[in-house]
């Protein structure tokens, strides 16, 4: 790896490959270029290449089917049934075509690189740069998104050439033809639009525990919040082998970790607080970033909690989705009294979008360019669920907590180790989306399951709730970060026109002038330019023209004032 370490592939494999009129040298360069790996299925024109046994989910005399994912697949059907009911990327060779897939939502990463009409696959990014042109070419669409949104839309990966299959996609090679097609399908809860039936509390109980049942061991990190003391309350429920971890969310509050001590406490779980530690901000920051593979400012703060899961042995429950289907989370009365589709997209990205921060940080000319990229992008990402009974939730869904929030259990817990996302069990995922928006408002539904899987622990404090008044430092506004923070800023100034005259009076002031970032949203454009200016250190030597699509006669700090570049 160019930077740190590579993941151990321990709950699930690294797999890379490739398809169709492929160059054997450039697959052997391929697999040099990322973790080691082995040949577990190779043919004329495909390959399939994993760090750890890989066996086919379904195979015959002409056909071979496998998968990636943390649950084995039962033989039979097409590519997107496998997709949608256990959220899984695969390759299926068959006697018509390659066939290349995403799980549904497409949790676990699939990217890849075209030459012709041969693709070449990885679980990760940087193994494919060994196979694109240098010097690589910045994608300013993906930077324009994770900095307006806090991750990538659509394929867009920071660089041009690289490009990530979205959720429920496939890409097959034709060999009657031999020509590269691309198969965008609906998943199941799109085809099948759900409508109310009537669903309670304790029907999204059950389904909850039909979706816990094939675990035992297991670790539920519990937060302050509603979906994580609704699973620890049925995985009790349930008699599981259960333990609970905590860690600070470096919010400038900590109630998790108050709140969690009430909840476990009540619930009889043993409960451990993984501590941190301010002076290491810097290296956790790199460490989730370089990971990430810079697709996400998010989750810099889980680093430490990540790699202490790692040697835990256990399952990790996680509450992914739960939010969306459950409790209207980023669904405001703007985008629900919508009279149109195009105000309520437009509610909703206002939603999802980073919020104004204490001062500009954008230049006028970058942040008006990025507006009208990631609205277009937006509007394209969820076209799929458009004028669908559940487009609210779905659309967040299939963006921000596929795109962003599943960045945390899918590549800093795993693949380590295996999170389970009961919320997506397909039965309950079903029942809950069928609940009208309308009785999701206020949390008003959520309570009731939560009192009908554990009324004691439904009446505790919540963090979706009223919270007491009080503060706590910010790690990562603390002198350590600072001091990281501005390097990384004086690194991203150097882009014409991307910061206001503002932020780089802010940059020329040096590293205390940070500490008036103390507000969620400006918080979050500190961290989105931070995570920038980290990936231009971490690559610039092989990037090519970093002139940006609005950069003409743009001011720099090299025409308007002095900031000397620190040391790295």
């Amino acid at each position: 790896m160019r930077r740190g370490e590579w993941p151990a592939f321990l709950a699930r494999p690294y797999v890379c490959g490739a398809f169709g009129p492929f160059d054997q040298s450039r697959l052997d360069l391929l697999a040099r270029s990322g973790p080691a790996v082995e040949a577990a299925y190779v043919t004329r024109d495909a390959a399939v290449l994993s760090s750890g046994p890989l066996t086919p989910y379904d195979s015959g005399p002409t056909m071979a089917a496998f998968s990636w994912g943390d649950r084995q697949p039962i033989g039979g059907g097409d590519w997107l049934r496998v997709a949608e009911t256990y959220e899984t990327p695969g390759l299926i060779d068959a006697p018509d075509a390659v066939t290349l897939h995403t799980g549904a939502f497409g949790l676990i990463d699939v990217y890849y690189l075209t030459d012709g009409d041969a693709v070449y696959f990885s679980g990760l990014i940087e193994p494919l740069l060994a196979l694109a042109r240098r010097p690589y070419e910045v994608n300013w669409d993906a930077w324009a998104a994770i900095l307006k949104l806090t991750y990538p839309l659509l394929e867009d990966t920071p660089y041009a050439q690289i490009k990530r299959l979205p959720g429920a996609t496939a890409l097959s090679w034709s060999r009657a033809r031999g020509r590269l097609g691309v198969d965008r399908r609906a998943p199941r809860w799109v085809r099948e639009e759900l409508f109310d039936r009537g669903v309670t509390g304790g029907d999204i109980v059950a389904l909850l525990h039909e979706a816990l049942k094939p675990y035992e061991q297991v670790l539920v990190p519990v937060s302050g919040g509603y979906d994580s003391r609704l699973l620890a309350s049925v995985a009790v429920a349930q008699r599981k082998d259960i333990v609970s971890w905590t860690t600070s969310p470096d919010d400038g509050l900590d109630n998790d970790i108050d709140f969690a001590r009430y909840i476990t406490r009540e619930l009889g779980i043993e409960h451990r607080i993984v501590p941190q530690r301010a002076e290491d901000y810097p290296d956790e920051a790199r460490w989730a970033a370089r990971r990430l593979e810079y697709l996400t400012s998010h989750h810099a703060w889980y680093s430490p909690f990540a790699r202490e899961v790692h040697k835990a042995g256990r399952a990790v429950v996680d509450g992914l989705a739960g939010g969306p289907l459950m409790k209207n989370f980023l669904i405001t009365a703007d985008a629900v009294e919508a009279g149109t589709g195009q105000n309520r997209r437009k509610a909703l990205l206002a939603a999802l979008a980073t919020g104004d921060p204490h001062l500009p940080v954008l230049g006028e000319r970058a942040s008006a360019w990025m507006d009208d990229t990631v609205s277009v992008a937006f509007d394209q990402a969820t076209s799929m669920v458009r004028g669908h009974r559940s487009e609210l939730p779905l659309s967040v869904l299939h963006t921000r907590t596929a795109r962003g929030i599943a960045r945390s259990p899918v590549n800093l817990v795993g693949p380590e180790a295996t999170p389970v996302f009961p919320f997506l069990y397909p039965e309950f995922f079903d029942a809950a989306l069928s609940v009208p928006v309308a009785r999701k408002e206020g949390g008003r539904f959520y309570r009731e399951i939560l009192r009908a899987a554990n009324p004691r622990v439904a009446s505790l404090p919540s963090t979706n709730g009223a919270l007491p008044h009080r503060r706590v430092p910010l790690r990562s506004g603390g002198p350590a970060a600072r001091e990281w923070n501005h390097t990384m800023l004086v690194k991203a100034a150097r882009i014409p026109g991307l910061m206001s005259p503002q932020m780089l009076d802010v940059v020329a002031a040096g590293p205390d002038a940070l500490a008036a970032f103390g507000s969620w949203n400006s918080r979050f454009w500190l961290r989105g330019l931070v995570l920038f200016g980290s990936w231009l250190a971490d690559y610039e030597d092989v990037l090519g023209d970093l002139t940006p699509p609005w950069s003409a006669g743009e001011i720099t700090p090299s025409n308007r004032t002095e900031t000397p570049e620190k040391p790295l």
